[in-house]
């Protein structure tokens, strides 16, 4: 096939190095800076650019959400009848429903991804090959959804190197993605702005590294991607300061069989989630 990657940051750059290397399918790419295009050329990620969008088999948008939605609605009548088009944004909802209808009633196959990896860093630069070794991948299907474009997307996935693919509806998806990832990075990026994060020097180990990992984030793409999924996340937000209140009681209060339980609930539910997950590896 012939795949076009449109937006070659770290995530579509890591398609590119990681569809070059595990599959035989050529591989185009196109972004707003030619010298990307070249480079990636010149290191044997692309086979060239993208020249010709109805040329394309398969077109992966890897473009922040806004601009993801404004090129669906600019470029729907450029593809050939019957071409996979396909976005990777982090929130689903807003972008399927602008391109869900729109592409069906075109004779092209749109599909919902979310690939589940990333870095701190970004820019085709840091992209790499094996990105998603291991990741899960997410669909987001609608009744509008072709099954055979959705099976091609899904065997691409396993053949770069995603470990497990996941079907959800683009409503779903928001809202669990506002607690696995979104309320995260919205907790470290609060959490390091404690006046004493200028003192750890000596005093930091593996907690504080954990906790403060993704507030090294690219804060333009977070914000759309908060704004985007609003109501989800506050909902996130309102749990987690119930949660702190119900500690912050307890302390005030000295109230030590009460932290003990939350401490311990707090345990049990993490030793569950680990369980799932060994379970359904």
């Amino acid at each position: 096939m012939r795949i076009g990657i449109q937006g070659m940051g770290l995530i579509g750059g890591s398609f590119c190095r990681a569809l070059k290397r595990y599959t035989d399918h050529t591989v185009l790419g196109a972004t707003r800076n030619p010298a990307t295009v070249a480079f990636a050329r010149s290191v044997g990620a692309i086979d060239g650019p993208v020249e010709d969008l109805a040329a394309l088999d398969v077109c992966i948008v890897a473009l922040p959400p806004e601009a993801t939605m404004d090129f669906l609605r600019s470029h729907v009548r450029d593809f050939r009848p019957g071409a996979i088009v396909l976005d990777i944004c982090g929130v689903k909802a807003p972008v399927v429903a602008c391109a869900d209808a729109l592409y069906a009633d075109a004779g092209v196959r749109y599909v919902g991804t979310h690939p589940m990896a990333g870095r701190e860093v970004a820019g085709f630069a840091n992209s790499t090959a094996d990105l998603y070794r291991g990741a899960s991948m997410i669909l987001t299907p609608t009744d509008r959804t072709d099954r055979d474009a959705l099976e091609t997307v899904r065997q691409l996935s396993l053949d770069i190197g995603f470990g497990r693919v996941v079907e959800a509806t683009p409503e779903e998806h928001d809202t669990i993605i506002a607690y696995t990832s979104q309320l995260a990075h919205v907790v470290s990026s609060a959490y390091i702005k404690s006046p004493t994060s200028e003192k750890v020097l000596g005093f930091s180990a593996g907690s504080f590294q954990d906790m403060t990992r993704v507030a090294k984030l690219d804060p333009e793409m977070w914000a759309t991607l908060f704004l985007c999924n609003r109501g989800p996340l506050l909902r996130e937000i309102d749990t987690l300061m119930e949660n702190l209140a119900q500690f912050r009681t307890a302390l005030s209060a000295g109230d030590r069989g009460a932290l003990v339980a939350q401490l311990q609930r707090g345990r049990e539910l993490r030793e569950q989630v680990l369980l799932r997950q060994h379970t359904t590896a």
